[in-house]
């Protein structure tokens, strides 16, 4: 099928589905598609509070139509689901929004039509989930009415470097006709090519272990900065040296959330137990990395009870909120987990980012932002080393704080430039 015969519908407009929806407007005939209305109208007036397509971009992508419409889905021919794959409250795969993205498509489905899954899921969940539930919807055969097809998404939030026209994009369909279809279509926006993945199944491992990797590989160094806090040693001194050896890989000691490291590994760990397969190192992995907030929080509450007296009197600004820097995605948040450990101490905690909305914080866990920051805080935490706190030095930290006061930089932006307060890092 010749490019000016697709009609592209990306299912779920967030991190993933917009940028591709942009790059294909600009070249072809697209529906972007989300149940969520204010996200459309939004769109529709050419902005994109996650910050990761411009205005001008949006302008560019004249090819591009946002609907919330069902009626307007059943235009298309080749379906792409960037729909969020998140785990419930005992890390579970959570696949409700990808069920009910396929009983959408399903719904607007032809005969011929193509759906591609970008979503991150266990190997097996388009073959095995996915492709029955459309065929329940439609009573059509897959292979035979609907091909699917899966290429992982593989954009990082925030990263104005690595965009999806260069990064490599894997591809994968249910037979060489199908895989052929997917490849030629994502070369038209993918600069620097596609990989041909051997099946579904392996395009779907491949991405699920790209975070997989990267979550244990941080783990390692957190429990390394763990080991070394009780050595009484600097880790960042020691990675350092370390690092000048050129196989040494270089990860840094922080908080891991969002919704791609923090998670993914949970689907791989979990279709290994329906294996009756036991797995350690991921597991033990996602342990230290998910209690390092409680660590921190240890830090601060120490520093309180020797250095400000009266625990329920203390101040504390804890500065930045989303998962990671420069993006307003607080998804999977591990500075929630400082705030709720701190809040239990009923010490008087003030909250401020320039990232991310007060509303949605105040929906997801509880606690608002701060309209600007005091200037007597027991303790500073710059949880989030957003560009704006870059800026900022150790007379701005004095200014905010009490003369004991403690700056516990997380990240370490500020090590070895704070020399008239307490300082602390990871």
């Amino acid at each position: 099928m010749e490019l000016t015969e697709l009609k592209i519908a990306i299912i779920g407009l967030g991190y993933v589905g917009l940028p591709l929806a942009v790059e294909f407007g600009k070249k072809s005939s697209v529906i972007g598609f989300d149940i969520n209305h204010s996200r459309i109208d939004e769109l529709k007036r050419g902005e994109d509070h996650t910050l990761e397509v411009s205005s001008d971009d949006l302008k560019k992508a004249d090819q591009l139509n946002f609907s919330a419409n069902l009626h307007d889905l059943k235009e298309a021919n080749f379906f792409i689901v960037t729909v969020p794959t998140p785990v419930d409250q005992v890390n579970r795969p959570d696949l409700t929004p990808l069920k009910k993205a396929s009983e959408t498509v399903g719904q607007a489905l032809k005969k011929g039509d193509i759906v591609v899954y970008e979503s991150t899921v266990y190997p097996g969940v388009t073959d095995d989930v996915c492709g029955p539930l459309i065929e329940k919807i439609t009573g059509k055969v897959r292979g035979v009415d609907f091909k699917l097809g899966y290429s992982p998404e593989r954009i990082n939030p925030g990263d104005k470097e690595h965009r999806l026209e260069n990064i490599i994009k894997i591809v994968s369909g249910e037979d060489a006709e199908t895989l052929e279809a997917v490849a030629q279509l994502y070369s038209v926006v993918v600069e620097v090519g596609v990989y041909k993945a051997s099946s579904i199944k392996v395009a779907e491992a491949a991405k699920v272990i790209e975070n997989t990797q990267r979550d244990v590989n941080i783990a390692l160094i957190n429990e390394l900065a763990l080991i070394f806090h009780r050595l009484g040693i600097d880790t960042r001194e020691v990675l350092n040296a370390a690092g000048t050896k050129w196989n040494f890989l270089k990860f840094s000691p922080g908080l891991v959330g969002g919704h791609c490291i923090g998670v993914d590994p949970y689907y791989l760990t979990y279709k290994a137990s329906e294996l009756g397969f036991n797995s350690r190192v991921i597991t033990a992995g996602r342990y230290v990395n998910d209690t390092m907030g409680n660590y921190i929080s240890k830090k601060i509450l120490q520093h309180i009870i020797q250095h400000a007296g009266n625990v329920k009197e203390s101040k504390v600004l804890i500065m930045g909120t989303t998962f990671k820097e420069n993006v307003s995605d607080i998804r999977n948040s591990k500075v929630a987990d400082i705030v709720n450990v701190l809040q239990s101490y009923y010490i008087n905690i003030h909250i401020v980012d320039p990232y991310a909305s007060s509303e949605e914080l105040k929906h997801e866990y509880g606690f608002e932002l701060t309209s600007e920051a005091g200037n007597d805080y027991d303790v500073v935490i710059l949880a989030v080393p957003h560009t704006e706190y870059k800026k900022l030095d150790e007379n701005y930290f004095a200014s905010i704080t009490k003369p004991h006061g403690l700056i516990a930089d997380i990240k370490g932006l500020y090590r070895n430039k704070i020399t008239n307060r307490h300082y602390w890092s990871l």
